[in-house]
């Protein structure tokens, strides 16, 4: 499981604007990824905005659409799931590097909670659902803020 070795991470996100994008595809899968990054950005103190697009490839131009309104930091959710068809590498391949690209060019962190899954189990057990062993969801939104915290530290 990709957890193994996973920081804990708890950050103080007081004052930081965070913006969740989130696909629509998957929807059991997406409710949690979305319940548990709405619920760690308000852990750590951030105001939260959610936008949903409909589905994954949509992601990168949403999260620069939430850098252009004021974001401090962006979670991005999705789940692409493994089909009979090159589709799900060219879905994969576009949400990374459109989603990289946002965040270097901007300087925005942006949290990848993109699940790239062989099927709808392994993403379901990373959905952060009752009985799920990860919070993908969750884990990017703590990522996303400490990443924008120490950019700014970085900052000076």
């Amino acid at each position: 499981m990709s957890g193994a070795g996973a920081p804990t991470i708890t950050p103080d996100g007081t004052g930081l604007r965070v913006t969740v994008v989130a696909a629509r595809w998957h929807t059991t899968v997406m409710d949690g990824l979305v319940a548990g990054a709405l619920r760690a950005v308000e852990e750590a103190g951030a105001t939260v905005a959610l936008e949903r697009v409909p589905g994954t490839f949509e992601l990168p131009v949403a999260a620069a659409a939430a850098v252009r309104g004021g974001a401090d930091a962006v979670v991005a959710l999705g789940a692409v799931v493994r089909g009979e068809t090159p589709h799900f590498d060219y879905v994969c391949q576009a949400a990374t590097a459109g989603l990289t690209e946002v965040s270097v060019r901007t300087g925005v962190p942006v949290g990848f909670g993109v699940l790239t899954t062989d099927d709808e189990a392994q993403a379901l057990d990373r959905a952060g659902l009752p009985g799920s062993r990860e919070d993908k969801g969750a884990e990017a939104a703590q990522a996303a803020i400490a990443t924008a915290l120490a950019v700014r530290r970085l900052a000076g």
